[in-house]
């Protein structure tokens, strides 16, 4: 296990998982949080991670860390009046060039070596060259109300998944199998080559390699929040599989009278992607906090590496493919013809779409969602973020 901030005060890391237009869900956490905090300008997470869509939440909170509360609006604001085309084009010419694009090249081999996929997604780097003011984060960390703030994406040659964070001078690289720790100064490209979901969106280059969602190759998605130095972490997942007790009680599904389609089958492989490591790692860090809870005091210090780490995990109560399928009508036109011969429009291929659907009604109903899954959690979270004592004084700023 990775090595923890060495002090006695806890050190907040928060995990902010991909999964496309479903992390609206995590805004509406997030804006539950902001209400609970007796001081609206502190941020209770020294530690940000963020993949894929999680990772625009993640920069997002990180730009705006020293007036935390204020930060969680604009995300809010942003995610209330989303639409589809301020994410990629969903016009008519748009959707036929693309397609036809993408046919032609990656089909049949036609045209340049420029990787193209289903969707373009150039609206949104020109929505999140708007929104976002990277300075805030060497600001925030100047100040020590950041301790780090890290993205990851997935490298197509190195096969590795690889965290770019910028933080305090005194946090190492890591290099595991897989797995690596880059420090850098993050900008634009990095957020959106975390959020470029394989085939759909088209990858990003960095330096020397094309990079694309993080959630593809990263097994251990709690493990960047350690490495920084966290040493209790809050995960906000867009699972729609409960974990713990509620897990037993089981999801009643329309049964299937006809073979998968074939968004049916994306959906279920989305879903691998980026929900199935996410709760693997929930897993295993809970049978190390127990396997350490069994091994003496005396033998802990040195070389164990199994220090117990506090985690809280807040993950929708309802399934999201089945709150995409009642706002399915809201895809544009253009997109619905589009995604109608997989199936993506049908009840059944609901599971695209709930990565997808980029509408108001869905990420309104979402954030609704996420508000009242984190209020229902009020005491564990004010518990677990200390929110019922006054925070620990800002230090004397220190260059970033």
């Amino acid at each position: 296990m990775p090595h923890t901030a060495s002090t006695n005060q806890p050190v907040t890391g928060l995990i902010l998982s991909g999964g496309g237009a479903r992390a609206a869900y995590q805004v509406g956490v997030l804006a539950a949080i902001a209400d609970l905090l007796p001081n609206a300008a502190h941020n209770p997470f020294p530690v940000i991670v963020g993949t894929s869509a999680g990772a625009i939440n993640a920069v997002g909170l990180a730009c705006g860390a020293l007036h935390f509360t204020e930060a969680v609006h604009r995300l809010t604001s942003v995610w209330q009046g989303f639409h589809t085309r301020h994410v990629y084009r969903s016009d008519w010419p748009g959707v036929l060039r693309q397609a036809s694009r993408f046919i032609g090249h990656s089909l049949l081999g036609l045209g340049g070596s420029v990787p193209v996929a289903l969707l373009d997604s150039a609206p949104l780097a020109k929505l999140l060259a708007r929104e976002l003011d990277f300075t805030g984060i060497s600001a925030a960390v100047r100040h020590r109300q950041l301790r780090a703030v890290a993205v990851t994406a997935f490298g197509y040659e190195s096969g590795q998944a690889v965290t770019f964070y910028q933080g305090r001078g005194n946090i190492d690289p890591w290099f595991r199998h897989r797995r690596v720790g880059v420090p850098t100064r993050l900008a634009l490209e990095h957020l959106l080559a975390s959020a470029a979901i394989p085939l759909i969106f088209p990858p990003v280059k960095i330096n020397r390699e094309y990079f694309g969602d993080g959630a593809v190759r990263q097994s251990a998605p709690i493990s960047p929040a350690l490495h920084l130095g966290a040493n209790r972490v809050l995960v906000v997942g867009v699972s729609d599989n409960p974990i713990g007790a509620e897990a037993q009680v089981p999801v009643v599904r329309p049964k299937a009278s006809h073979p998968p389609s074939l968004a049916q089958i994306s959906g279920h492989m989305l879903n691998s992607t980026f929900v199935d490591n996410l709760e693997s790692d929930i897993e295993m860090l809970e049978r190390l906090n127990q396997m350490s809870s069994l091994i003496p005091a005396e033998r802990h210090p040195r070389g164990l590496g199994l220090k117990p780490v506090d985690v809280l995990v807040i993950s929708p109560s309802q399934p999201l493919d089945l709150i995409a399928a009642r706002h399915r009508r809201e895809m544009p036109r253009a997109l619905r013809l589009f995604l109608r011969g997989p199936g993506a429009t049908k009840a059944s291929g609901a599971g695209v779409l709930s990565y997808l659907l980029f509408e108001p009604g869905y990420c309104n109903e979402l954030i609704e969602l996420g508000y009242q899954d984190a209020m229902a959690q009020k005491a564990r979270l004010i518990e677990f973020l200390s929110l019922d004592r006054p925070p620990v004084p800002v230090g004397v700023p220190v260059p970033a």
